[in-house]
Parts: structure tokens; C-alpha cells; sequence
């Protein structure tokens, strides 16, 4: 994946955030299949001079991506790829799901509930 990056260039006229940005070639690589699950990516900090970002956007994108179920950040280990694209949408859209029954009035444990019961 490194190699890969190594091309990316982060867009300071644009105006998607850059850390959205960041994240965005990173769930490029891992749906081209640079970097699939099990493979560890690069440093933050190598992963941001290779992109010419700061340090912490570099690590904002990647919570970003660790929340959307594609990452794991483990002790000791790095950043490990632990998804796929299709499952980050998936979070994405529960995600939604859940803003949205939370300004209908539902709590967590009722939205659970419900699709619980669903055939």
C-alpha cells in the first residue's frame, strides 16, 4: 500500500475536508485490493510525509475508517485492515439508521429490538 500512496495527492483546493480525503484513498487502496484484511498499513506519521498532511489529520482519517469497521488499532501491532468496503457501508448506513430513530425518540436498545424482530 505504501508504494501505492506514495502516487496520492491530497487536493488543498478542494473542498472536502483533508482528513475526508485521506480516508477516501485509503478506502481506495483497500477496494483495488492494495491492502486487505490482515495486512498492516504504514506509520501515521510515514503515511502523512508521504501525503504532505499533518501527523494528526493522517490520524483522524484513520479513527474515521477504524469506525467504520475497516480498521483495528491494536497495542503493539499498528493499523491492521480488518474489513471491506462493503462492510464499511454497511456501518455507514446503521449509522444513519441510528441518528436518524434517535431524533424519532429511539433509544439503542429499542432500534435493537426492532430489528430483532423483523423476519
Amino acid at each position: 500500500m505504501t508504494s501505492t500512496m506514495i502516487s496520492v495527492n491530497i487536493d488543498r483546493s478542494e473542498t472536502l475536508a483533508l482528513h475526508d480525503q485521506v480516508a477516501a484513498e485509503i478506502r481506495r487502496a483497500i477496494a483495488d485490493g492494495e491492502a486487505g484484511p490482515g495486512e498492516r498499513l504504514p506509520l501515521a506519521k510515514d503515511l502523512a510525509a508521504v501525503l504532505g498532511v499533518n501527523k494528526n489529520t493522517v490520524l483522524r482519517a484513520l479513527r474515521l475508517l477504524r469506525d467504520e469497521g475497516l480498521l483495528e488499532f491494536q497495542r503493539g501491532r499498528g493499523i491492521t485492515v480488518t474489513g471491506t468496503p462493503e462492510r464499511s457501508a454497511v456501518v455507514n448506513r446503521v449509522r444513519d439508521l441510528m441518528d436518524y430513530c434517535r431524533t424519532q425518540g429511539y433509544r439503542r436498545d429499542e432500534v435493537v429490538q426492532i430489528i430483532e424482530g423483523l423476519p
